[in-house]
């Protein structure tokens, strides 16, 4: 069997330069910038963005080893000013005692809140130390724009298929040579790998290892092959990449929704289906849907609002399997339904309106009068009830204060249901202009 290591495999897999790094060329490649800053020792200050699994504690460590340079590593998990304190004086140290430069590095650096960012801040300028931060969430929303200033950000893809087999090969190679044995790894069984791994070299690593340390099977000759069984075990029970309320979560929900909005009722499917795999609550993406079926599709059919509706009270009453099925079929219908967000734009136009016009008063014609007071003050005085008027319709009778005027913020769009109602509203239009003609 192979030998129990103490030390993680991913841990032991990590490259000593950047020949041995693997993945992220769009910013490691040759003659890249960060590459030749770190070959010329001209590092500078930067923010590492991107998800789990793709080098960013490894890359810290590694640029490092360029130039002589101290690395000091803290966590914004587990840290606080007391460790920011006890960086910031051995970086002063090593420069005082030693002349060397300090690399600090700070994970999940989005976790530190705006006080504790800023401590960071004057260090960086004087050069205390170059700053080396870590992060899954986007820099946009959870760093300050004054630590933004002072540092370059970097974005890591998630790994290729390329990229992570290499991993595979190189940890296989590793292991061999540490056992002196022959490890038979299948390309069906490196494939499904790689489909579970999804992107993530930390979680590549770690599967490797409980296959390599469960699914072993010895064979004579030094020859180890592995068992496809035990090895879907343990990979059927691995969830994929999906961090509820991060970049993740909401990269994909907005694929969701463009692809309902764009009309495309196989890219929602799949989103959807890509979601509901990873764990998402399928109810989050009924409400979405509900919210779609307003905002976009609106009065173009207004169905799509009770379809979208009933698919949630389905899901309720049925259980995730037929009422995952059942979301399905209201994102398809509204992905299918004719769009219109002219609602939803007038909407917006009316608040702003509202916002701005402050308290203007309500028309006289326009006020109820249940009392004899109020009527001898003209409540209601003039008002035109539509219903006895020619096709229910008082021509001419305006509906907003007397100092605004008329405005006209539904715009129907010629699609859907929206088109009749737009005929009827140029009708209404032209009945109003008759009215008001001398």
């Amino acid at each position: 069997m192979i030998e129990q290591k103490w030390r993680p495999l991913a841990d032991r897999m990590r490259p000593n330069n950047l020949d041995e790094y693997i993945g992220q060329e769009h910013i490691l490649g040759p003659n890249r910038p960060l590459t030749k800053a770190v070959l010329n020792g001209s590092l500078h200050s930067m923010i590492l963005w991107g998800p789990p699994g793709t080098g960013k504690t490894t890359l810290a460590r590694l640029l490092a080893n360029y130039g002589d340079n101290q690395f000091v590593a803290i966590s914004a998990v587990l840290s606080g000013v007391k460790e920011i304190r006890q960086a910031v004086a051995q970086a002063q140290q090593n420069w005082q005692q030693f002349h060397q430069k300090t690399i600090l590095f700070v994970d999940e650096v989005h976790r530190f809140n705006k006080s504790q960012q800023d401590a960071f801040l004057p260090f960086i300028e004087d050069g205390t130390f170059i700053f080396i931060g870590a992060t899954t969430e986007n820099p946009s929303f959870e760093l300050n724009n004054a630590l933004l200033s002072r540092t370059r950000v970097y974005l890591l893809k998630p790994l290729d298929d390329i990229a992570l087999t290499r991993l595979i090969d190189k940890a296989i190679e590793l292991e061999q040579t540490s056992n002196n044995s022959l490890i038979e790894f299948p390309e069906a069984i490196k494939k499904r790998l790689l489909q579970v791994a999804d992107g993530d070299g930390r979680r590549l690593y770690n599967l490797l290892e409980i296959i390599l340390e469960q699914a072993l099977e010895v064979m004579e000759d030094n020859k180890v092959t592995i068992n496809p069984g035990l090895v879907e075990q343990i990979l059927i029970s691995s969830p994929r990449r999906y961090d509820k309320g991060g970049d993740i979560f909401y990269d994909q929900i907005s694929a969701f929704h463009k692809s309902v909005r764009g009309s495309s009722p196989d890219g929602a499917l799949y989103w959807m289906a890509r979601m509901i795999d990873a764990g998402c609550d399928p109810l989050y993406i009924a409400r979405r849907l509900l919210a779609i079926a307003s905002e976009d599709i609106g009065n173009a059919d207004p169905r799509a609002m009770t379809v979208a509706l009933n698919a949630w009270q389905a899901f309720e009453r049925l259980g995730p399997a037929e009422g995952n099925r059942a979301i399905a079929q209201a994102a398809v219908y509204c992905a299918m339904a004719p769009k219109s967000n002219a609602v939803y734009t007038a909407f917006k136009a009316a608040m702003q309106d509202a916002q701005q016009s402050g308290s203007a008063e309500v028309p006289n014609h326009l006020r109820n009068a249940p009392t004899k007071l109020m009527a001898g003050m003209g409540y209601g005085a003039n008002y035109r009830y539509s219903h006895d008027e020619p096709e229910a319709f008082s021509a001419g009778q305006g509906y907003f204060p007397d100092e605004f005027g008329e405005q006209e913020y539904y715009l129907p769009v010629e699609r859907g249901m929206e088109i009749k109602i737009k005929q009827k509203l140029s009708y209404l239009k032209t009945l109003n202009q008759k009215k008001s003609s001398p």
